[in-house]
């Protein structure tokens, strides 16, 4: 990664104290005190928020965008779009006079055209792109390959300049609300012809350039990350001038550093520091439903998960309503299906398996298996809105498993590594969770059980047709009481084949100091600091 500069809790007591001085420059500086480091810094790679918050949220566009705090598709890059009577064909109608980041690394020589929207998603579809070729590892693009774009993508055509062309081989309901996504984030094509040039491709993971509303500056792992704001940013100068990301992994240390005005906003605390939280003067709480899942995955490549009575007794073991109010709580929900009861095509009509330490002994007897077996269990090592204690989840859930039997060895990496390996298919019970994305079921359905999403954020490796099938013929019709029948079916042989324990549904909470204005929960969990300022 790039190096930084020397970092340390006095820097930022520093800067935070210099938000006191009326008048001094330093007093548009705004700390986020984040959670984990990011995977890297181009969004395509990856899927987790924690990577998206720290890369495309601050340094990138995309070509459509979602309303700042609401699900609405809105134009981003692109000022204006057509989509074809039979769905499709979509044509954008890009903005003229955006221009990308001048940098220490990169001068740009032209603005934002065509071309930067044909290389972004090429390299997306074409495996053999010259620009994957000289990456190292050649990245997977795990989240268009989840989505199965390179199979239904016929064709990105170069109209003109400011024109774009997308032809599908099939209809996509949710292929709209897919490009406002953070994974399809534009990037400069002559930056990437410059790093081909130079043997430098990687540089596109470590040094970004986009044109979003601040520029990145640099970087020191675990530690913080730096940005300005962007003078020449389309939409208008942020309000802010510098942003920095205080990596902070434990939840406590954000609040003293929030309660101690060392960052203005915080992520995600603990429930039980909520109720502190609330009684300082000096910071206001915000709070809406998470559309999200937290959820164990078991891998079905590895025995004895490939039998679905294990997996049916691994759900009957698990005391869930003991685990959600034990860990969330009063800021969570059992979970019961894939995608939260907020969603439009939840199955209300699904039962849940009942929690039941002798019948999953049964069924565990049945399966070849009547004294248990050993096995790992993967604890979630970074908190997530969908998961805010991962090590006290693992500890209550080996705690139920022993309970028929079952001995798990609780195991934890450090967070890329923990996607990494998972993505590899290396977990046995893993922890994992999501928050949506675009607010369709879609997002839930398929990025995370499809066959497509084997081998990306389909962590239980599973691949069932009749499944497929279903979500499949979900995203190629856009009537709603049909797309909404498709998925509740599909939600239904989801529980029956019981790959995933759904856990709970959580309620997010975002503290900040009361100075302050302008900040929107997103329902996508993600952070934004565009229209942001400090009174």
């Amino acid at each position: 990664m790039t190096p930084g500069f020397a970092f340390s809790r006095h820097a930022l007591a520093l800067a935070a104290a210099a938000f006191t001085a009326v008048g001094a420059q330093a007093a548009t500086t705004l700390i986020y005190c984040s959670e984990g480091s990011p995977e890297g810094f181009d969004p395509a790679r990856y899927t987790a928020g924690t990577t998206f918050n720290a890369s495309s949220q601050p340094v990138f566009n995309r070509v459509v965008e979602f309303e700042t705090g609401g699900t609405k598709v809105v134009p981003g890059l692109a000022e204006k779009w057509d989509i074809s009577a039979d769905g499709l064909t979509y044509t954008f109608h890009l903005r003229k006079g955006v221009k990308f980041h001048t940098t220490d690394y990169f001068k740009p020589t032209r603005e934002f055209n065509a071309d930067d929207v044909v290389f972004t998603f090429e390299r997306m579809l074409n495996k053999d792109h010259a620009f994957n070729k000289a990456t190292s590892p050649s990245p997977s693009f795990e989240y268009a390959q989840d989505m199965g774009l390179p199979e239904n993508i016929a064709k990105i055509e170069k109209v003109d300049p400011q024109t774009v062309r997308f032809t599908l081989k099939k209809v996509d309901a949710a292929f709209l609300a897919n490009l406002a996504m953070d994974f399809a984030s534009v990037h400069s094509a002559e930056y990437a012809d410059q790093l081909l040039k130079a043997n430098t491709a990687n540089d596109l993971n470590v040094k970004p350039v986009g044109t979003g509303p601040f520029v990145f500056k640099r970087y020191e792992k675990d530690a913080q990350i730096r940005y300005a704001a962007n003078e020449q940013y389309w939409r208008g100068k942020a309000k802010i001038d510098n942003l920095i990301f205080a990596i902070t992994t434990d939840s406590a240390v954000r609040a003293q550093k929030l309660k101690a005005n060392e960052c203005q906003i915080s992520i995600y605390p603990k429930p039980a520091e909520v109720a502190t939280l609330k009684t300082d003067p000096n910071i206001k709480l915000m709070s809406e439903n998470g559309l999200n899942i937290g959820y164990l995955s078991l891998n079905v490549k590895h025995k004895p998960f490939d039998n679905a009575d294990v997996r049916r007794a691994i759900n009957m073991a698990i005391n869930k309503k003991s685990l959600v109010d034990a860990v969330y709580q009063g800021a969570g929900q059992v979970a019961v299906n894939p995608i939260p009861p907020t969603m439009w095509s939840y199955n209300k009509n699904v039962k849940d398996y009942e929690y039941n330490p002798e019948k999953a002994k049964a069924l565990l007897a049945k399966a070849g298996f009547p004294n248990g077996f050993e096995t790992k269990l993967w604890a979630l090592p970074v908190q997530r809105p969908y998961n805010p204690n991962g090590s006290q989840t693992a500890e209550l859930v080996q705690s139920d498993l022993a309970k028929i039997g079952i001995k798990t060895q609780i195991v934890k990496y450090e967070w890329a590594e923990y996607l990494k390996r998972a993505k590899a298919g290396e977990s046995d019970i893993g922890m994992f969770g999501w928050t949506g994305d675009n607010g369709d079921p879609d997002n839930f359905l398929a990025t995370l059980l499809s066959c497509a999403a084997v081998g990306g954020s389909n962590y239980a490796q599973w691949c069932d047709k009749e499944y497929d099938d279903l979500v499949n013929k979900a995203k190629q019709t856009s009537v709603l009481a049909e797309r909404t029948k498709l998925y509740e079916k599909a939600q239904d042989v989801a529980k029956r084949e019981a790959v995933w324990v759904p856990i709970a549904h959580s309620l997010v909470y975002q503290p900040m100091r009361k100075n302050v204005e302008g900040y929107k929960m997103s329902p996508f969990g993600s952070v934004q600091f565009y229209g942001v300022s400090l009174k």
